[in-house]
C-alpha cells in the first residue's frame, strides 16, 4: 500500500453523497477560505489537483469548496495528536462535521478523528512502531472489524490490524472513496474531484 492522506474536510450532511453529483467547485469562496485560515500566508494559486493527492509538498495547499463541502489538503494536517488540531480549524466548522484524515504508507501510520457541532467525537493514531498513540471516543462502526480481529494482518504483527488498512474504510466511511483496494463502481472517483492548488509563502511582516 502507498497511499498518503494529510487532509481536513468540513461538512454539513453526507460528504459522499454531496459530492456524487459532481458539484462545481466554487473558486471564489476556496480562496476566501484558504485565507482565512492560513492569514500569515502568501497564497498563490498555482493550478489544478483532484482528491487522489491529499498529501501535498510542504509548501502547498490543495483546497476546494462545494456546496456543502469543503476540503483542505496540507502537511499541517499530519499530526499524531489529532484531538490537539488548533482551534481556529475547529471554530470554522463548528455547525457541522469535521473529520481529520492523515496517513503515511512507509511508516504504516494512521489517524483520523471526528467532531460534531465542535465537540470532538473520536480520535485515533496508530503505527506499528509506536502502538496507539491516541485513542480517544467511542468506535465508530467501520472500525469494529479491525479490533475485532477479523482483519488480523498475522501473529507477528504487533497491532490487531494494518492501520493503511482502516485508513482506506475510513476513507469510505467518510468521504464514500477509496485511493487503494478493491474496485467498487459505487465509490467516488477521486481524481474526478478537483481541487485548487496554493502555493504557501510566510509574509514576512506577518511573521510576529
Amino acid at each position: 500500500m502507498g497511499a498518503k492522506t494529510s487532509m481536513l474536510v468540513y461538512s454539513i450532511g453526507d460528504v459522499g453523497e454531496a459530492m456524487k453529483s459532481s458539484p462545481q467547485l466554487n473558486r471564489d469562496k476556496t480562496l476566501e477560505l484558504a485565507n482565512t485560515l492560513f492569514p500569515k500566508d502568501q497564497l498563490e494559486p498555482i493550478g489544478e489537483g483532484n482528491l487522489s493527492n491529499t498529501c501535498p509538498p510542504q509548501d502547498e495547499l490543495h483546497i476546494g469548496c462545494f456546496p456543502g463541502v469543503s476540503i483542505l489538503a496540507t502537511r499541517d494536517f499530519a499530526v499524531d495528536y489529532p484531538s490537539r488540531l488548533p482551534a481556529s480549524f475547529l471554530s470554522h466548522g463548528a455547525g457541522g462535521s469535521i473529520y481529520l484524515h492523515a496517513m503515511h504508507s512507509v511508516v504504516d501510520w494512521f489517524a483520523f478523528a471526528k467532531w460534531s457541532n465542535g465537540e470532538l467525537i473520536r480520535s485515533l493514531s496508530l503505527s506499528p512502531d509506536n502502538g496507539v498513540i491516541e485513542d480517544l471516543g467511542q468506535r465508530l462502526p467501520f472500525e469494529e472489524p479491525f479490533w475485532s480481529g477479523q482483519n488480523s494482518v498475522g501473529d507477528d504483527y504487533p497491532l490487531p490490524f494494518h492501520p493503511l488498512e482502516l485508513g482506506e474504510e475510513a476513507l469510505k466511511a467518510f468521504f464514500g472513496y477509496q485511493l487503494e483496494g478493491t474496485i467498487d463502481s459505487d465509490l467516488l472517483e477521486p481524481e474526478a474531484i478537483p481541487l485548487m492548488k496554493l502555493k504557501r509563502k510566510r509574509a514576512w511582516w506577518k511573521v510576529w
